[in-house]
């Protein structure tokens, strides 16, 4: 069995199929590489050879290179470097043959697939959805290192590849065409090879390519053009003002996609293997491709969710159409899930539906929507003041956090499910376990945590009750799927754990301040650190009140149990300074337009001088010092989650740190960090600042060992 069919006409033209075998999808691995230099050596001995079509056996073309074989081993980059020359050299000696080599791309072409497409003389592509090419391993922490930092801009210009390279969104075909990245686009998959085919007997003598033709230009302007020598004095700024410094890989495409421009076509070509060495050596690339491939790939295949026939729900029923109810309606509407938005008062459900109104509004002016598609997801959403809902498939209860609230509105509404139907809680605090008791099944409620603003956090975690049964976290998961987000599951504990973790963040922006640190400092500290905002403008976001209000129903629940939780047993510093600011009518941005920032009608926003009234200490604290305290602190709460089995898995927990609640990308995620940062330097660097800064930083030796 091989890798690469091979297949001659009569007209001399050579059909090359790539067909990895063993897999979904064609990869650049080493038996790809062995397959594609035999095809090479059968072809240079062919007589009457007239051109050569690149196709696919596979629904993709090309997925690019084999993730799995990258971090099976941690070579030097040295190995690497030699590796990927060896690798891409089939490429290079490809588009040097003496005949016309075109590309048949019935599918997907990412990654190495599309800069095995950049090394042929055209490049034919699928009018389908499916059939998107670029080049995403920026998004992986790496770069494209089969000659797509090289051969796209010499292909398109500078000025174009730049935001593909960069960004690593993959282009439909009409766009891909628009932009130069191919030639030529065919309705049908039965056209692709004879249109391959008339190409090449069209042209028999285009098996040159532009770069090594002498006198080549570049399109769009060469190195010295004024266009392209502003770009090149700017974009460093640009770009890192965008990734602050943490993620080598867009420096590394920026800095060889320039000066590829200035030197020979090969020296470029190994400038830019040189680069791919340097990144898949380093911690950044391991991390990216553990969490958002094989992390990402995991949750969205189903390797966490229990066994058993797919579910999905044709009915479903919102309680509460507060900002959080309103969000979840027009997330199942969005994705054609037929929605009873209800509340007390009928205005309020309106209000709640106007939400999803002002979303499809925005995106028909943006021209992401028809008018008629956003009619149709409104018709979808019906508010209501009454229990008229029986028989649903779904309830999704989403009012106001408080346990006896939730817990009438639970015990009321549960009869209104209809059979085989699950009921949810979207809860971000309070024990699952719990909720439950007020409804007759417990084994069909579960939790369902969506963050805030909905339409933008595409993430939900899923919270397991003591008794909940297989069955609905399977049908929970694939609801979650359902809309279109991505599932986390979670086992019951007090906040969960996206609430535990995220509570430390706001809590060590406060411990830092208490220590004497500036608040300036402290938010900038944050910045450098990775995480969206800093720990005093979130809090203002999620409100002062909110968190009081949290505190205080737990304190309640633990009063009514007779036992003490421990929930936010560390968070002492968030705690006593959160009361005092309510006290003084600083509840949050969107109660009193007042918390740690000022918010001025006349002008942007600012930081708030009396916060500094909080300083107890004078400690002179680094910023990175503030920085390891910001990270550590979130992490070692991850461990502790992991440890007291509240995670289920690494993956789940790198996944929902980062969509949830903003966790550095860069570092692959809370639990991630350890293994980027080095165990043995992560256990040693928590050990001193619990030494220095007290109990909330102790990581034990069990904990470590749970990390696989």
């Amino acid at each position: 069995m091989t890798e690469i069919q091979y297949d001659k006409d009569a007209d001399g033209i050579v059909t090359l199929t790539f067909d990895s075998q063993g897999q979904s999808a064609n990869t650049m691995n080493q038996a790809w590489t062995a397959s594609m230099y035999a095809a090479l050596d059968r072809l240079d001995a062919e007589d009457g050879l007239t051109g050569v079509v690149l196709a696919s056996a596979k629904k993709t073309f090309f997925a690019g290179g084999d993730l799995g074989e990258m971090l099976a081993s941690e070579p030097v980059a040295e190995d690497i470097f030699t590796w990927i020359e060896h690798a891409k050299g089939a490429i290079r000696r490809m588009e040097t043959m003496e005949v016309p080599v075109v590309a048949a791309i019935n599918g997907a072409a990412l990654g190495g697939g599309y800069e095995i497409c950049l090394g042929c003389n055209h490049r034919i592509v699928l009018n389908s959805p499916k059939a998107v090419t670029g080049t995403p391993e920026v998004t992986l922490g790496l770069l494209p290192g089969a000659g797509g930092c090289v051969r796209l801009p010499a292909t398109i210009g500078l000025e174009k590849a730049l935001p593909i390279l960069l960004e690593g969104k993959p282009q439909a075909p009409a766009k891909a065409l628009k932009l130069g990245m191919v030639d030529q686009m065919v309705e049908t998959a039965e056209e692709l090879i004879p249109a391959a085919k008339a190409w090449i007997k069209a042209n028999p003598g285009a098996h040159t390519q532009p770069w090594d033709q002498k006198g080549f230009t570049y399109p769009g302007g060469g190195p010295t053009a004024p266009n392209i020598r502003q770009i090149a004095a700017g974009a460093p700024t640009m770009l890192y003002n965008k990734t602050r410094g943490l993620h080598p890989g867009p420096e590394k495409i920026l800095d060889i996609a320039v000066n590829s421009m200035r030197m020979g076509f090969d020296s470029a070509l190994r400038a830019e293997s040189r680069g791919l060495a340097y990144l898949l050596s380093g911690p950044h690339s391991k991390a990216a491709i553990s969490t958002f491939f094989f992390g990402m790939q995991a949750i969205k295949g189903g390797k966490v969710r229990p066994e058993g026939d797919k579910w999905k729900a044709s009915s479903s029923a919102v309680l509460g159409a507060g900002m959080m109810g309103g969000g979840i309606a027009w997330a199942q509407a969005s994705r054609g899930l037929p929605t009873v938005l209800k509340d007390m008062e009928m205005a309020k459900a309106e209000q709640g539906k106007a939400y999803s109104a002002g979303l499809v509004e925005k995106r028909v002016g943006r021209g992401q929507m028809t008018e008629e598609q956003g009619a149709a997801l409104m018709d979808l959403i019906r508010p209501t003041d009454a229990d008229d809902y029986d028989g649903t498939d779904l309830i999704v209860e989403a009012v106001f956090e408080n346990i006896d609230l939730k817990e009438k509105v639970i015990a009321e509404t549960f009869e209104k499910l209809g059979a085989g139907g699950i009921y949810g809680s979207n809860t971000s605090t309070l024990p699952i376990s719990i909720l439950a008791e007020a409804c007759p099944d417990p084994s069909r409620f579960i939790g369902l945590h969506f963050f805030s603003p909905v339409d933008k956090m595409k993430v939900v975690e899923i919270i397991m009750g003591e008794k909940t049964s297989e069955e609905t976290l399977r049908k929970g998961y694939d609801y979650v799927q359902q809309v279109g987000y991505t599932p986390i599951v979670v086992n019951d504990s007090r906040g969960f754990f996206t609430s535990r973790v995220f509570g430390t963040f706001l809590d060590e922006g406060f411990q830092l301040l208490r220590d004497g640190m500036n608040p300036v400092a402290i938010e900038r500290a944050a910045w450098k650190a990775g995480m969206p905002v800093g720990p005093f403008d979130i809090q203002d976001q999620v409100s002062q009140e909110l968190s009081r209000k949290v505190r205080e129903t737990h304190k309640m629940l633990d009063e009514r149990l007779g036992v003490e939780s421990g929930f936010g047993k560390y968070n002492t510093a968030s705690a006593e300074i959160v009361d005092q600011m309510c006290d003084m009518g600083r509840r949050g941005r969107n109660w009193d337009k007042a918390g740690c920032y000022d918010y001025p009608a006349d002008g942007p926003k600012r930081l708030w001088d009396g916060l500094t009234q909080f300083q107890k200490g004078n400690k002179d604290i680094a910023v990175e010092d503030a920085v390891d305290r910001i990270l550590y602190r979130q992490s070692i709460e991850a461990l502790r989650c992991l440890d007291e089995n509240v995670l289920r898995t690494e993956v789940e927990g790198n996944v929902g740190s980062i969509f949830a609640i903003g966790f550095p990308a860069h570092t692959g995620g809370a639990l991630q960090f350890c293994h980027f940062t080095g165990l043995d330097k992560f256990k040693a660097r928590a050990d001193e600042l619990a030494a220095e800064y007290g109990e909330r930083f102790t990581v034990t030796d069990a904990m470590m060992a749970k990390l696989g």
